[in-house]
Parts: structure tokens; C-alpha cells; sequence
């Protein structure tokens, strides 16, 4: 027997319920790799990284943190945030830190509707429902340039500027991999969003890069549209959506809201990608920490899981991607669910079952 191919990936809990949808991923992958018959195989190295690790030493991750990581093939990251440490320290101590660092300029979160789980759409009842979200990762709103100023004057004389950043490389390499995306999807279309109408130089220079990418692409549809229209397309005409594109953003408020309209951020998967793999790619739930929840054991796992398939897919494991999706499915179409989806199941059942509904 040749000997299995290895992976070797990198755990990064982190805070609140990232702890329990992590060990859950890991239960399912390892329970995946236990049945391929010495096919593949993952090697853990679990990093105490997040909130409480910033509470001993003052920062999210040890300041050599990038290079510990580098050399993995993957990260399987859990959720940021916890309410000793405020938002935004957190989240660019650890997780933008690592975006940023190892350019995962591409992050793609599916929306999926799943069985057995309501939707508060009316129209997810009788229309098969799903697109994905392609977020530019790198730059955009979150590029961290700006400063606070004046702190010293009189009475409220304080300044703050945050500066967004657009550039032709950074749109147009995520354009291209949202159109190279919906090549592959039943229905080919490209639905760019901006608010170019408001933000009249870097949405512009979006909207106009979008149009040169797009001559590229005779074969795949298109559409421009502001977000605020897009918000509501969301709700009242999403059976027109395949692949969305947008700005940091925007493309984050959306996904979210595509989120809650499968039924909850619990369900939500996705991937922080550097396509080139010049860096590790990290996979992750959308959902945050979840304090009021952390602990008790009944968060839902289906994100983190759903973020695995996502991982295996990034292997080139697409059957075993597959098979964990085909899984989710007839675990949440027989009725076994969390709370936040209308169930009773605890995380551990949920996780029990999709391992039991795994078919290769």
C-alpha cells in the first residue's frame, strides 16, 4: 500500500464557539479520512491563538505567528471576538492579520438553502434558491489605511479618516475569478455590485475594470447593480443570482444577509483563498464567537463542516467534498438541527449524524 497523501493543516479556534465548530470539522474530516483507505490523511497542529492568548501577552498571536503558520497546506480557523477585547483589536490581530499577510485575496461564501430548514423567504419554498458570494479579500474598505488625529484638542476636536482602496489589479483579479467561477455553475452570470453612483472614484474604477473584464467573457451574463438594490434583490428576486462580486464590503454585509436568508449565519461556509498558493488558504465559518452560547454545546456546526468541503475541494478532493455536502443535506432533511434553525439537536448530534450520512 502506497502511503497516504497528508495534509497538513493548521487549527485556529480562537474564541467562544469557534472552539466546538473546529473539534466538530475535525471530528468529520478525521472520520472522512479514517474511510479512504490509507488514501489521504490529515496531520493537526492546533494554535491557542485568540482572545485569551491576548489576555496573557497583549496580542492575538505571537508576533512570529505568520511564520509558524506558512508552511501548512491549509487553516481551518474557527471564529474571532470576545468581549474583554474590543472588535476591531481582535479582528486585526488575528484573523485581517492573516488575510492581509498571506494575500487570501478571494473569499467565497456560498449561500445555500438546505433541506429541511425554513427559510424566512416565502419564494425558498417553491424555487431552487442558491448562489455564491465572491468577496474581494485584500483591499477595498478593510484595507486598514487611515489614522486617528487631533486626540488632543478641547471638547469632541478628534479626527478619524478610513480611506478605502481600489486598484485595477486587486478588482480586476477578483472579477476574473468570479467569471471564471460562474463558467462553472449551471447558470453563467456575473452580478457586480458598487455603489458607484455615491463613491464616484474607486466604485468607478470598479464599475469600469468590470466592464473590460467582462468582454473577456462573451459566454457569461452580466449585470451592474448598487448595493442597496442588491440588498433588496436579495430578498425579492434571488432566483436571478449565480455568482455576486463585490468590494470587501459590501460583498460582507451580503453574505451575511444571504446568510440569514438560508435560515442562519450557523449554516454559513467559507473560504479566504490565495488562488496562486504562494500562502496557505484559510476556511472558516461566517459566524462570529457567540459568547451568550459559547460552551453550552448547541451551536451549530454545519458552517465549519460546510467550510471543510470547501478545504477538500481547495485539495482537489472533490468526491470527499461532495460526500460531506451530500451529508449535511440528509442531516438537516431528517430533521436532526441546532437551535438557531428550529431543532433540539446539540452540536455533538449534529456532527454525529452527518459523520453516520456520510456515503462515498
Amino acid at each position: 500500500m502506497t502511503d497516504p497523501q497528508t495534509f497538513r493543516i493548521a487549527a485556529i479556534p480562537a474564541d467562544g464557539v469557534g472552539i466546538e465548530v473546529v473539534e466538530a470539522g475535525r471530528t468529520v474530516l478525521d472520520a472522512l479520512a479514517a474511510a479512504s483507505h490509507g488514501r489521504f490523511a490529515f496531520a493537526w497542529q492546533e494554535f491557542d491563538w485568540g482572545s485569551d492568548h491576548y489576555a496573557r501577552h497583549g496580542r492575538m498571536m505571537p508576533a512570529d505567528g505568520l511564520d509558524q503558520l506558512k508552511d501548512f497546506d491549509a487553516l481551518y480557523f474557527g471564529a474571532v471576538g470576545w468581549p474583554t477585547v474590543p472588535d476591531h483589536v481582535s479582528l486585526w490581530g488575528l484573523r485581517l492579520n492573516i488575510c492581509q499577510n498571506f494575500d487570501q485575496w478571494a473569499n467565497v461564501r456560498p449561500v445555500e438553502f438546505l433541506p429541511g430548514i425554513q427559510s424566512p423567504l416565502r419564494k425558498a419554498d417553491s424555487t431552487d434558491l442558491g448562489w455564491v458570494v465572491v468577496r474581494e479579500n485584500s483591499e477595498g474598505e478593510y484595507a486598514g489605511l487611515g489614522g486617528r488625529n487631533l486626540g488632543a484638542r478641547p471638547g469632541t476636536g478628534e479626527v478619524a479618516v478610513q480611506s478605502a482602496l481600489f486598484t485595477e489589479y486587486g478588482c480586476e483579479r477578483i472579477m476574473r475569478f468570479a467569471f471564471d467561477l460562474a463558467r462553472t455553475r449551471t447558470v453563467k452570470k456575473v452580478s457586480s455590485v458598487t455603489k458607484s453612483n455615491a463613491q464616484q472614484y474607486g466604485m468607478v474604477l470598479w464599475d469600469d475594470v468590470f466592464t473590460r473584464v467582462a468582454a473577456d467573457y462573451p459566454d457569461v451574463a452580466t449585470e451592474s447593480v448598487l448595493v442597496d438594490a442588491m440588498a433588496a434583490k436579495f430578498v425579492l428576486r434571488p432566483e436571478e443570482l449565480s455568482v455576486v462580486v463585490a468590494s470587501n464590503l459590501n460583498a460582507d454585509i451580503l453574505s451575511d444577509l444571504g446568510s440569514a436568508l438560508a435560515g442562519s449565519l450557523g449554516l454559513a461556509a467559507s473560504a479566504n483563498l490565495n488562488p496562486e498558493r504562494r500562502f496557505p488558504s484559510m476556511f472558516e465559518p461566517v459566524h462570529g464567537s457567540a459568547p451568550d452560547i459559547a460552551g453550552r454545546g448547541i451551536c451549530n456546526p454545519v458552517g465549519a463542516i460546510g467550510s471543510a468541503a470547501l478545504m477538500l475541494d481547495h485539495f482537489g478532493l472533490h468526491a470527499e467534498a461532495a460526500a460531506i455536502r451530500h451529508a449535511i443535506e440528509a442531516t438537516t432533511g431528517s430533521g436532526v438541527r441546532t437551535r438557531d434553525v428550529g431543532g433540539t439537536a446539540a452540536t455533538r448530534e449534529v456532527t454525529e449524524a452527518i459523520i453516520g450520512n456520510l456515503k462515498l
